[in-house]
């Protein structure tokens, strides 16, 4: 597994940060412990008393302050699954990573895991040698207060979060994020074309398959160490894939070109999967389309009649649209990997921008296309990425934009909404340099 992976899962793992808490506070115990063993008789006549504490009262305190811990964490679990409850049935089932992976949540739980065992082997370690303690009790103390500070901030994070607003900005922010990480300038070579001689010379040789140990969605590629794989190996790799896309075991990831093959060496190049991460589910980790679809999901549950939210749909649709946008505006169907040495070593085929465009409203188009302010709103985000883009981007919005106008029965419109419709149609034709479609303007408007 490389590391990539191993941090992916770490990241993702709810225990990991309340584990390291949980080992940081049996350091800090140890470390105080044996603090208070060698300071307390040099500082016992020079401090006032009241710094000082009874053994008797340390573990009446102990005790209190774990009781205390323990409440806070019961109280703030409880929390956790009322929120996780709530983004399952009123938002999506997709967005519960967004909580979970949450930095906030994590660190509260680690926080109060470090209070719990901080104070529990304080209590365990109190023996009958001595009489006083001076920094343990003291620390704990304040170690209680942090954990009360942390419990109102996670109180504070959760009523925040479930608020389908901040949620949706979150996505929106997360996801331009990784647009702008995916488009970024890497170490290695990216290219969306490549010297058609080379890859010619490549595939005259024969081609073998690796196939896949493992069922799942594909969450990311390790492009940097597969590119040195594939140089060490001599090889030219070509993905079977797609971010996203799901894997089933034993069929082949993917196909790669050698031009000599030494005896036992397919085994080897078998290992070009570790460097791909499978998982249960999908992950935004490199996955655009994902962060999107998590929008979409919420827009289409808000527009069901179960919940009847349409301008909860319309944020979402505007929050799409801006990705769409900042998309577009970096966007390069990247399909080939070359080395530090400018060999080519990786192919794999992109998605286009016209299939982010389709799967970013072709569902809020099917649920939603007899709700005016959804399709409106949908044309509008459409408008914007054409106001600020041109070329091929602009011809995929118009095509997709076509698509939603033809879908939509205007006929069964009253004139006041169909002026509406017309309006925006007419703005997004004009800004992409089209005429609108005949079948879609009825006599005497307009």
């Amino acid at each position: 597994m490389s590391r990539t992976q191993i941090g992916v899962r770490m990241r993702d793992s709810f225990w990991f940060l309340p584990a390291v808490y949980s080992v940081l506070a049996l350091v800090g115990v140890s470390i105080v412990n044996g603090l208070d063993t060698w300071l307390i008789p040099l500082v016992e006549g020079s401090v006032p008393s009241f710094f000082f504490m009874e053994k008797s009262a340390a573990q009446s305190m102990y005790g209190s302050l774990i009781t205390s811990l323990l409440t806070m964490t019961t109280i703030s679990f409880s929390t956790i699954m009322v929120v996780l409850t709530t983004y399952t049935t009123q938002f999506s089932p997709r967005t519960l990573q967004d909580f979970m992976k949450s930095n906030i949540t994590k660190h509260v739980l680690g926080v109060f895991s470090y209070g719990f065992v901080f104070t529990l082997v304080n209590l365990l370690l109190l023996g009958s040698e001595g009489d006083k303690q001076f920094i343990a009790p003291f620390l704990t103390v304040v170690v209680a207060i942090i954990s009360l500070g942390f419990f109102i901030l996670f109180i504070h994070h959760s009523s925040r979060f479930v608020q389908v607003n901040k949620l949706i900005g979150k996505i929106r922010t997360d996801a331009s994020a990784l647009i702008e990480n995916t488009f970024r300038t890497k170490s290695y070579t990216e290219a969306a074309e490549w010297n058609e001689e080379e890859i010619q010379e490549w595939q005259q040789h024969a081609v073998y398959s690796v196939k896949s140990k493992h069922s799942g969605y594909l969450q990311g590629v390790d492009t940097a160490n597969l590119l040195a794989f594939a140089k060490k190996h001599d090889i030219l790799l070509a993905a079977s894939f797609q971010m996203g896309d799901y894997i089933q075991k034993g069929a082949p990831v993917f196909y790669y070109w050698k031009k000599e093959r030494e005896e036992g060496e397919e085994e080897e190049l078998e290992d070009c999967t570790n460097y791909i991460m499978i998982g249960n589910e999908r992950t935004d980790v490199q996955d655009i389309e994902f962060s999107i679809q998590k929008l979409v999901e919420i827009a289409v549950k808000a527009i069901s009649t179960g919940i009847n939210d349409p301008h909860t749909a319309v944020n979402c649709i505007n929050r799409i649209g801006s990705l769409l946008a900042d998309l577009g505006a970096v966007y390069e169907p990247i399909r080939y990997y070359a080395d530090e040495d400018e060999n080519l070593r990786f192919m794999m085929e992109p998605k286009k921008f016209e299939d982010y465009l389709y799967m970013s409203f072709y569902q809020v188009r099917l649920y939603g296309k007899k709700d005016l302010t959804v399709m409106d709103s949908v044309l509008e985000s459409l408008y914007k990425i054409a106001i600020v883009h041109h070329g091929e981007v602009k011809e995929d919005t118009w095509t997709f934009a076509e698509y939603i106008i033809e879908s939509t029965n205007v006929e069964e419109m009253h004139e006041l909404d169909f002026k509406r419709f017309y309006e925006t149609c007419k703005k997004l034709a004009d800004e992409c340099g089209k005429d609108l479609p005949f079948e879609n303007v009825r006599q005497g408007s307009a």
